[in-house]
């Protein structure tokens, strides 16, 4: 009997008991791209929708241990970083992660919900300049969490490329500067890299509320496709064209009263309509 081995992507990340976003949205987005999913839990948010109400802290012991059981038994083919919020928890995953330098690494720098609620202090904002950056193989900001880790303001596409390449003197090997706040029909991300310099990747702006999750689901897709053997230009490519085609198929479905989920498990050719008016819509919130 034949037996077969998936790659699997490690996801260090923070809890969301609404599904979107956190280390749901990175299970769900593993899953659909096809990799094995293994899980380590840096911290427990209380939060839907609507925002995030309050966070409730792992103790760094257990995330150092759970970070060790999963690299004993299930080696990651990648591994992507998400919410890490004090600097002694920061220290820990560096450490750990150190050992091996052979793994690629995407971070997500979750410091600012899509509510506006600020996740992060400075104290952190600087052990993660000093001590993740210099190990993480891409690092994926958006335009708020660019505009904390340079420093200055980020409203303008310039203001991305400045940030960006200040972000890349930082220490980590390439950036992916997310476009997503841009208000404008068509949005750029800037992808940074010291071999391939500055290259740009626009997308068609999608109007919608549902976009919980988005950053989390990007930097579990560019990981996965990472696993998978894609140079990491196009784990970047193709990681924002899974989220883009996640976001449209889920454009109009409504889910919690504040800003919705994506359709992860999207497929274009199966898609499962359900159709209801307000009335009933309503009795079911």
């Amino acid at each position: 009997m034949k037996t077969y081995t998936y790659p699997s992507v490690l996801a260090i990340a923070g809890f969301d008991g609404s599904g979107g976003a956190g280390i749901q949205a990175d299970i769900k987005t593993i899953s659909a791209l096809g990799c094995y999913a293994t899980t380590v839990l840096t911290a427990l948010p209380v939060q839907n929708t609507q925002g995030v109400r309050n966070i409730y802290p792992i103790s760094v012991e257990a995330v150092g241990k759970q970070i060790e059981a999963i690299m004993d038994d299930i080696m990651p083919a990648a591994i992507k970083i998400g919410m890490v919020h004090t600097p002694k928890l920061v220290a820990t995953i560096t450490k750990t992660l150190e050992k091996y330098p052979k793994i690629p690494i995407v971070f997500d720098p979750v410091m600012v919900a899509t509510s506006g609620h600020r996740l992060i202090e400075e104290a952190t904002i600087a052990a993660l300049s000093k001590q993740l950056l210099p190990i993480a193989t891409i690092i994926t900001p958006n335009m708020d969490e660019a505009a904390l880790l340079a420093n200055m303001e980020v409203k303008t596409l310039e203001d991305m490329r400045i940030a960006g390449e200040y972000i890349l003197g930082m220490g980590s090997k390439s950036v992916l500067m997310k476009g997503g706040h841009q208000e404008t029909e068509r949005i750029t991300s800037l992808f940074f890299d010291l071999n391939e310099g500055c290259v740009p990747f626009e997308s068609t702006k999608i109007r919608t509320n549902n976009t919980h999750g988005s950053g989390c689901s990007l930097s579990s897709a560019i990981a996965t496709y990472l696993a998978q053997g894609e140079t990491l230009i196009n784990a970047v490519a193709s990681g924002q064209s899974y989220v883009h085609d996640a976001i449209d198929h889920g454009k109009n479905v409504r889910t919690g009263k504040g800003n919705g989920p994506l359709n992860h498990f999207f497929n274009p050719k199966k898609m499962i309509k359900y159709e209801m008016d307000r009335t009933d819509l309503e009795k079911n919130r």
